[in-house]
């Protein structure tokens, strides 16, 4: 398992897409401090004490940008299988290694670990540089001591690492790029979309267990509708449905 998980490491930082899928999140945090900037601008130059009210108890930034840096790494986690039915290199990965749910989770290890990495340092560099553009002004989604932030990072971070082994099972499910990228992006962007415009209650309800929305539960929003296990359970069964649902997959069909 140890030299498979080391194999599955090497292609997956040996490939181009990798690096310019963590280009593209590092777009994601550049967008991230103009919309900061953007929002420090607006706030000074408001002449209205509602106007400032508005900017002040804003989204955190980090948050309004988040699913797109999910999208990446989701993207990053199809690619990674998708990849290699297209070039035909799976077949070379299966006779090297017959036991097909070793490579599956060697992958999937190699791309949790690396997505959990870049997500909590795209999110962190968000965070933080949000706070330096913000100063001391009055925004209530800063006002709070940096070490507090830790646990939310971290759990965008663990998010965004579950969408990627969303998109790794979707590879294996679907062998389609194309195929396996839509259904990454229904899931961080369309049905979330859908579930805002159901009628109460159910809009609170199927969003809170979406995926752009369940970190914030995950780390203790405050008033949320899932508690943080139960937000941590549903988190952890978006992968587990995928990667179990592969699993069966590549053990019932040729590659």
């Amino acid at each position: 398992m140890t030299a498979t998980l080391a194999a599955e490491w090497l292609k997956l930082r040996s490939v181009r897409s990798t690096w310019v899928i963590i280009a593209v999140v590092g777009g994601v945090v550049l967008v991230t401090t103009l919309a900061a900037w953007n929002g420090v601008t607006s706030w000074e130059s408001a002449t209205t004490a509602e106007g400032r009210i508005r900017w002040e108890t804003a989204r955190p930034v980090e948050r309004i940008t988040f699913p797109f840096t999910q999208l990446c790494l989701g993207t990053l986690g199809v690619l990674a299988v998708t990849a290699e039915y297209s070039t035909g290199m799976i077949r070379s990965t299966f006779v090297a290694v017959p036991r097909r749910g070793t490579v599956l989770a060697a992958k999937a290890g190699a791309v949790g670990g690396a997505t959990f990495a870049a997500g909590v340092a795209a999110v962190t560099a968000m965070h933080l540089t949000a706070r330096w553009i913000i100063g001391d002004r009055p925004f209530e989604p800063y006002a709070d001591p940096v070490a507090e932030s830790v646990g939310p990072l971290l759990a965008m971070g663990l998010s965004a690492a579950v969408v990627a082994l969303v998109g790794v099972g979707l590879g294996f499910i679907l062998r389609s790029t194309a195929g396996a990228l839509v259904t990454v992006a229904a899931l961080v962007f369309v049905v979330p979309t859908i579930a805002g415009f159901l009628p109460d209650p159910w809009n609170e309800r199927i969003g809170a267990v979406q995926l752009p929305q369940l970190s914030a539960q995950v780390a203790g929003a405050s008033d949320p509708v899932l508690s943080p296990p139960v937000a941590l359970i549903v988190l952890a069964g978006y992968a587990a449905t995928a990667l179990g649902t592969a699993a069966a997959a590549i053990s019932r069909s040729d590659p």
